[in-house]
């Protein structure tokens, strides 16, 4: 019988197994225990992240149930409901302005760009305050959503292990994936959805090599949450939502209609506020710290009167879901939503946009159908079953992604039966509403930002290829003379070093040239200094790699 192998040769193999994940990446059957891993950090984080919201907001207003703050903050004095927006703010505002470049909480439009752009990786500073600030806005009354700043904090953690075993592109778009599945399932107790968050948001393609360890990673997020919180749905609905006649779908095309207009009015808002407290704040010279504190007042004003709008809204979106609610309270919390999440996420705090579109979709669907039973009761079903449909419809058009959300809004209600009005309103709602905005709300957010990714790998691609990593030097045998390189320059055709291959090819298409002149401007020279030239054929050879590499990944 052979003696079992001593500790330094286990020890000693092991050390060569991780030297070759660092050196040459995971194999399959290693990369699914990582994903695994990934899960179980990302479902801790986010399980996490919503405990530090109850303590927070248990300090702050005396609860510690989201479901039911706003009913708990009616019953406040005014002063404090007043105050306590504009404290979170003031504070978020020194976190953001002290930590991130800009001021800008991040979110999922970031994690979609990291995801395209950056090999799977998200800031890591501007992420952890980003977080923080989240989690202060959540706490203390803002109108946003959590799953915005878990969806960034997993993607923190993905960032982190693939640059432990230096992950290539693929590999570390697969591990963003696997934490924000993770992450989003852990939140909504949603495994399925989650999965297919991954794919169909952030990742924006259904790969089978990614199937498999994103299934994992979401699966695992969700035993995460289920073991803390119990296998429990986020909304319960009153008795069996069933369609009267197959005649009374034709009112869910309408549905998804208004819903996908909705949405767009709600994605344009916050938009305008956005761009409105920017040319304010200006003019005005108010520093960027009083931004979300100015912005927190004006919530605390809105919910003196209106409570509804703060936090995440689950309670007045149950109330939707259950009928309690009137024609006209609905429709005037709908509106009153959509101006508090414009202010708390224009007025840069911190949140998600997610579960504000619920809420938002829930009364509109509640609305309607209150109106379309009233106009035809022999022909219609429950009026709840119009708010349930509502709520994915809004929410799909907002975030792009029909299928997940779609089985989000199944997994978040339990209620399986009703798929057919679901889907009808989701299609029609995300058909219209992509056609007034770019795609999605997180996919405008990075059109405004000069990133094109609504546009597909053709467009966003070249912005990824600066001229320095592919021009040629002056002296390369392939280079033209100077002269012809001087005439170029004299006729505006050149750019600069670190300038991308997006600039440089709609000049090549302009003026037909097989080169551009590479130069660097000097304050203290008039004459550009030459520092290569960028041929037409290297920027399209390079181009089209990183095409045949983008669809190779997609289609494995």
């Amino acid at each position: 019988m052979r003696d079992p192998l001593p500790l330094t040769h286990i020890f000693a193999r092991l050390r060569r197994g991780w030297e070759v994940v660092l050196t040459r990446g995971p194999s399959q059957i290693q990369f699914w225990f990582i994903a695994l891993a990934v899960g179980v950090a990302s479902g801790y984080a986010a399980v996490a992240f919503m405990t530090a919201i109850r303590w927070l907001q248990a300090f702050l207003y005396g609860t510690d149930d989201i479901r039911m703050i706003h009913s708990f903050a009616a019953t406040l004095p005014w002063f404090w409901v007043l105050t306590l927006p504009a404290l979170g703010g003031l504070v978020v505002g020194f976190i953001l302005t002290r930590f991130t470049p800009d001021g800008r909480v991040r979110g999922v439009a970031e994690v979609i760009q990291g995801a395209a752009m950056n090999e799977g990786r998200v800031e890591r500073r501007a992420g952890v305050a980003s977080a923080v600030s989240s989690l202060i806005t959540l706490s203390s009354g803002g109108s946003s959503g959590r799953e915005g700043p878990v969806v960034h904090i997993t993607g923190l953690i993905a960032g982190w292990v693939s640059n432990r075993i230096n992950a290539d592109g693929i590999t570390g778009r697969d591990l963003l994936g696997c934490a924000v599945a993770a992450g989003v399932a852990a939140s909504f107790n949603a495994p399925i959805a989650g999965a297919l968050f991954a794919l169909e948001v952030v990742l924006r393609h259904f790969a089978v090599h990614a199937f498999a360890p994103i299934t994992i990673a979401a699966v695992s997020g969700s035993v995460i949450s289920r073991t803390h919180f119990g296998d429990v749905t986020e909304f319960t609905l009153p008795g069996v939502n069933t369609l009267a006649f197959y005649v009374e779908l034709p009112a869910f095309l309408l549905l998804g209609l208004l819903c996908g207009l909705v949405a767009v009015v709600l994605m344009r808002s916050v938009f305008f506020v956005e761009d409105v407290a920017t040319r304010l704040q200006a003019r005005s010279g108010l520093p960027p710290m009083l931004r979300p504190a100015v912005s927190g007042l004006l919530l605390g004003a809105m919910a003196i009167w209106f409570p509804h709008i703060i936090g995440v809204g689950y309670e007045t979106t149950s109330a939707a879901l259950s009928g309690e609610l009137l024609l006209h309270e609905a429709m005037v919390f709908a509106v009153l939503k959509v101006a508090a999440v414009s202010i708390t996420m224009g007025g840069r705090m911190g949140g998600g946009i997610f579960s504000p579109a619920l809420m938002v979709g829930a009364l509109t669907g509640l609305a309607f159908g209150i109106v379309a039973t009233g106009l035809l009761p022999e022909v219609s079903g429950a009026e709840t079953l119009y708010a349930l449909a509502g709520m994915g419809a809004v929410a799909a058009a907002v975030l792009g992604a029909p299928i997940s959300t779609t089985l989000i809004v199944f997994e978040l209600t339990g209620d399986w039966q009703t798929g057919l009005a679901v889907l009808v309103a989701v299609s029609m709602s995300t058909a219209l509403s992509s056609r007034l905005v770019d795609r999605s709300f997180f996919l405008t957010q990075l059109e405004r930002r000069g990133i094109h990714l609504a546009a597909g790998p053709q467009a966003y691609l070249l912005a990824m290829f600066r001229v320095s990593s592919v021009m040629k030097s002056p002296d390369h045998p392939r280079a033209p003379a100077e002269e012809r390189v001087r005439a170029a320059i004299n006729e505006a055709l050149f750019v600069a070093p670190s300038d991308t291959l997006e600039t440089a090819m709609p000049l090549f298409e302009k003026s037909g040239r097989e080169f551009l002149a590479v130069v660097r401007l000097s304050e203290k020279s008039e004459t550009p200094e030459i520092v290569g030239v960028l041929l037409h054929i290297d920027a399209l050879r390079v181009y089209n790699r990183a095409l045949a590499a983008t669809a190779a990944e997609e289609h494995s």
